[in-house]
């Protein structure tokens, strides 16, 4: 496993290329699965198995230490969800025009909630039990006039669904 290029980064299902003048927001929260696919980096304790996001060096289920480097799964189910309705404390960096937002958890293969923007579109509620995918979103441009991509997480649908 290992970190994308920082100027070359392949996009979840359905989302759009990133381009080389763009950058992520933390660049630590992800790595390539086994089939060089970008995906959300997390941690495993070799001891017990706990499965952190973001990774972690110690475990905070068994107060281990002994932590390996763990691909997260693509694809999850909607665990709950709130609308961000006001501009978040510091260190939120985001547009100084704030527009509220869904965020949610999202299970992962039962092994992690993970918590996430949720990319809808205006007229969409999502259910919680809903089918989850991981895309890459525009977060903020700095001063500079580069884009700041994060992850969130959509509803798979019939539309997107085969799309890899």
């Amino acid at each position: 496993m290992r970190h994308p290029s920082p100027t070359v980064n392949q996009p979840a299902a359905g989302s759009r290329q990133q381009l080389p003048d763009d950058r992520f927001v933390d660049p630590d929260l992800l790595c390539e699965d086994d089939s060089g696919v970008t995906t959300l980096r997390g941690s495993r304790c070799n001891e017990c198995g706990a499965i952190t996001f973001p990774a972690q060096a110690s475990c905070p289920r068994c107060a281990g230490t002994h932590m390996s480097a763990h691909p997260l799964p693509r694809r999850g189910t909607l665990w709950t969800f709130t609308i961000q309705r006001f501009r978040p404390k510091s260190p939120y960096d985001g547009p100084i025009e704030f527009e509220p937002y869904a965020v949610g958890y999202v299970n992962l293969a039962d092994q992690v909630l993970v918590e996430a923007r949720l990319s809808l579109r205006p007229d969409q509620v999502p259910l919680i039990g809903d089918e989850m995918e991981l895309v890459f979103t525009p977060y903020t441009c700095t001063p500079d006039g580069v884009t700041v991509t994060t992850y969130a997480f959509r509803t798979v649908t019939d539309e997107n669904d085969g799309q890899s």
